[in-house]
């Protein structure tokens, strides 16, 4: 690895966001996790979970719609909830779903100063119960059309590009967030040939 590639690299690890993940929940169609993925590495999200309770695990996602995004991403691949959740509260002092109901809360009232996971749901039934009673709570984003859902790629798009605003302002961009000893592992995996990603 030349010079310059080791200083972009590092360059970019210094934006990724220890404290802002994406959850996807039984997403069916592999472009639309690709399409995630790459949102996610442009906002500065290191880690994508993928979870998998209802329809069989994705072998590989879609390479068209991620433009690669996988080989810069820790994606980590669950077939069981609580398992998922249970790493997700080690990390993480808030998970929310997107889910519209009574208690749910608008997405700019989320402080995404806080370490935050945002679940995205099933493109036809959304975010399951069971996931619903784990998470902390829901939020929706709000839409002044008659039809009340965006696509998950578009929906997870405009959730976290407001929480990169937040950050931003709050400075979270302006220092390293990842710890030394996660950016030294993440180097050593970018520095290996390109290969199919998506495999757990």
């Amino acid at each position: 690895m030349t010079p310059e590639r080791s200083d972009k690299l590092l360059e970019v690890l210094s934006k990724r966001q220890a404290g802002l993940a994406v959850v996807m929940e039984n997403v069916d169609d592999p472009h639309n996790i690709s399409a995630v993925m790459r949102t996610c590495e442009a906002v500065g999200i290191q880690d994508i979970y993928v979870l998998t309770t209802r329809i069989h695990p994705h072998k590989k996602f879609g390479p068209r719609s991620s433009s690669s995004a996988a080989k810069w991403l820790s994606i980590h691949q669950y077939t069981d909830a609580p398992e998922c959740f249970a790493e997700l509260r080690k990390n993480y002092e808030q998970i929310l779903t997107t889910h519209l109901a009574a208690d749910s809360i608008g997405l700019y009232e989320i402080d995404f100063t806080k370490t935050t996971a945002l679940i995205f749901g099933n493109e036809h039934d959304g975010v399951n119960e069971e996931i619903r009673a784990l998470a902390d709570g829901n939020f929706i984003i709000p839409q002044m059309g008659i039809i009340q859902s965006l696509n998950i790629s578009v929906a997870c798009a405009v959730s976290i590009y407001e929480a990169m605003r937040q950050k931003k302002v709050a400075g979270h961009y302006d220092q390293p967030s990842l710890p030394q000893e996660r950016i030294d592992e993440i180097l050593k995996v970018w520095a290996l040939p390109r290969k199919k990603y998506g495999k757990k």
